[in-house]
């Protein structure tokens, strides 16, 4: 069996057993997001601990609870896999005596983050406080949030990129890192950013700057949360608050909040799947993402 088709075991084994109905789609959907892209299609028998540190360390320092919780469950289910016998000896996801070892302690290294991305518990009374905030700058950071887009992308976003019918936004493979068009679907929440900006604006971008014709500068949002007293927030944390929330609190694929984040698809296999945006299954994550954020 492969790590996957153990873990999908080990869910169905324990769901009954779990007080939280969502407590078998988190981890699922954090194994599916971490584990699975490292090792999970190979057999069980032949993940390792380099294996194990492929997936954790890439968040270990920057989504450290994540990244602690994702080592818990590959350890439980390797230990589920060990006691079926579809794998023997040690447990290479064990903490004492082994990756320890390899690995900071969790609780040493959240000072040195400084939380730069806000735990998604906190997304809810975070858009509250923003939502007092008055000016441009704050509103396209609530509609940074609400879509989950970079910087650049949000300031450099015009009313011709918008279509308030259909509410997507297509951004032009110009302004996106990957250089691919990326089209965002609209959850109400952001249309009515939107909507409060419309009436002051007389040029064409939607996040006008103090110059006429010229957007918002790429330090305005960071300048809110300065405001804020929030220093210890970047704008683009936002965008992993908002992966952190989908793969922890909800059971969308994988692949739906990737492509919310237009990152790019490495593997071969992932990209032939994925040949189309999912355009309206990610409008119901957006919505639903705009809900927890409070902001419905």
């Amino acid at each position: 069996m492969t790590f996957s088709e153990c873990a999908t075991a080990y869910i169905t084994a324990h769901r009954r057993g779990w007080s939280n109905p969502k407590h078998a789609e988190q981890w699922r959907s954090t194994l599916d997001t971490y584990a699975a892209p490292a090792f999970g299609s190979i057999d069980v028998s032949q993940v390792d601990t380099h294996q194990v540190i492929r997936a954790l360390e890439p968040i270990w320092q920057t989504k450290t609870e994540t990244a602690s919780r994702l080592r818990g469950r590959i350890e439980r289910v390797l230990a589920w896999a060990t006691t079926r016998g579809y794998r023997a000896g040690e447990n290479p996801a064990r903490w004492r005596g082994h990756l320890d070892t390899l690995l900071p302690k969790p609780g040493a290294i959240k000072d040195i983050s400084h939380h730069s991305a806000l735990p998604y518990s906190q997304a809810n009374e975070f858009m509250a406080a923003l939502s007092q905030e008055d000016g441009k700058a704050p509103k396209a950071l609530q509609f940074a949030i609400l879509t989950a887009c970079r910087t650049n992308e949000v300031i450099g976003a015009t009313w011709a990129e918008i279509d308030l019918v259909s509410s997507v936004w297509t951004i032009p493979a110009q302004r996106m890192k990957a250089g691919k068009e990326h089209r965002v679907p609209l959850s109400p929440a952001a249309i009515n950013v939107l909507a409060g900006m419309a009436p002051a604006q007389a040029g064409d971008y939607v996040f006008e700057g103090a110059k006429a014709g010229k957007p918002l500068s790429n330090m305005a949002m960071l300048n809110v949360l300065k405001r804020m007293e929030r220093t210890d927030l970047t704008v683009h944390g936002f965008r992993s608050t908002f992966r952190d929330w989908a793969a922890e609190a909800t059971n969308f694929p994988r692949e739906l909040a990737e492509k919310a984040l237009a990152h790019t698809v490495r593997s071969e296999v992932e990209a032939a799947y994925q040949r189309g945006d999912l355009l309206e299954k990610r409008r119901d994550m957006m919505v639903q993402w705009a809900a927890h954020c409070g902001r419905q």
